[in-house]
């Protein structure tokens, strides 16, 4: 059997050189995976099958992939194989499994941890960057606080400066502003909103979409008359949209 080649250590400091490839196929559970590993120095790449995975694989040479192991009918775990035959990389498993059958392949494929959708952005931020050390050696600086328009995210201490006003949010909440903001622009239908907040198998009453963004609005002082982050679009869902910040312009 050949020596596996020895994969270039994960660099050092704030040149964002640490490469990220994210393997999902849903476009805005891939947005939000995308923008809550901002929280750390990544170069970030998404694929949405398994032939553009591979090839990223081979020619890209990721130091983290993180993958939805329930794409292409299951076959995307294949990519755990694929991944580790010729130089170390690390790997999250994603999936909306709970059963403890696929959580056991995944490790004994290769995966180094396994998160479930729906997730929390702070602990895929810290899963992230807990792996990359672990494979690598370093896992360059930890991004504390996002921008989006006039709005700053605070991934540590679970808070959003918006407008001079802190405002403090549930995990819930954290976890819904990261899904709309992620997808900035485009309208989410309360089903997708459910899916990747509760997850496809969670029964629950029929308007806790909007009680959740409703919350989340006040919060954000956000009349629905007049709406400044978060736009109800009738008989669709909602739709986030920006601010910018006056010191921006």
């Amino acid at each position: 059997m050949p020596e596996a080649s020895t994969a270039p250590p994960a660099p050092k400091g704030p040149d964002r050189s640490i490469r990220v490839l994210l393997v999902v196929g849903d476009k805005a559970l891939a947005n939000t995976v995308d923008l809550t590993l901002r929280h750390g120095t990544y170069l970030r790449r998404v694929a949405g099958n398994l032939d553009e995975a591979r090839s990223a694989i081979a020619d890209w040479r990721p130091h983290l992939l993180v993958v939805d192991i329930d794409i292409e009918s299951g076959r995307a775990i294949q990519l755990i194989d694929d991944a580790r035959v010729s130089e170390p990389i690390g790997i999250i498993a994603l999936t909306r499994r709970s059963d403890l059958r696929g959580k056991l392949d995944a490790f004994a494929r290769g995966a180094d941890d396994f998160i479930g959708i729906p997730f929390v952005p702070d602990d895929l931020v810290a899963r992230a960057h807990a792996v990359i050390r672990r494979t690598h050696g370093s896992a360059g600086e930890l991004v504390p606080r996002l921008r989006i328009g006039d709005l700053e995210i605070d991934v540590l201490n679970r808070k959003v400066l918006a407008g001079g006003h802190e405002l403090h949010l549930t995990s819930l909440e954290q976890a819904l502003l990261y899904l709309l903001a992620a997808n900035a622009g485009s309208v989410l239908t309360r089903e997708q909103i459910l899916d990747a907040l509760w997850g496809t198998d969670f029964v629950i009453e029929s308007n806790v979409v909007d009680r959740h963004v409703r919350a989340l609005r006040v919060k954000l002082q956000n009349d629905w008359h007049k709406p400044r982050y978060i736009e109800t679009v009738q008989g669709a869902g909602y739709r986030f949209v920006p601010i910018s910040d006056p010191k921006d312009s």
